[in-house]
């Protein structure tokens, strides 16, 4: 057992140097990544993470919802800040407190 793969995408090897991890799937989401629910078409951040089931919650707030693991993928850099822009408009039109 040379190496372990970290949650986000970095390849830790058993001397503690770290090498990028090259996959074309995404890491999967651990508690407090922002996620994509791909069937809801909705960000969130994983609150949980239980067999067969994910627990998201939108990241101004509100109801959480719960996923199939499958179904949900960790947000692209891009998208996280997307997310955080449309939080921060949606805010200054008074509709987030």
């Amino acid at each position: 057992m040379d190496a372990v793969q970290h949650p986000h995408a970095v390849t830790v090897t058993s001397t503690g140097t770290a090498a990028p991890f090259v996959s074309a799937a995404l890491p999967t989401p651990v508690v407090g990544d922002l996620a994509y629910d791909t069937v809801r078409k909705r960000y969130g951040v994983v609150m949980e993470r239980g067999p067969g089931e994910v627990h998201l919650r939108p990241k101004a707030g509100g109801q959480e919802w719960t996923a199939r693991p499958d179904d949900v993928e960790l947000a692209r850099a891009g998208e996280a800040l997307s997310s955080q822009v449309a939080e921060v408009n949606a805010r200054s039109r008074g509709e987030i407190l």
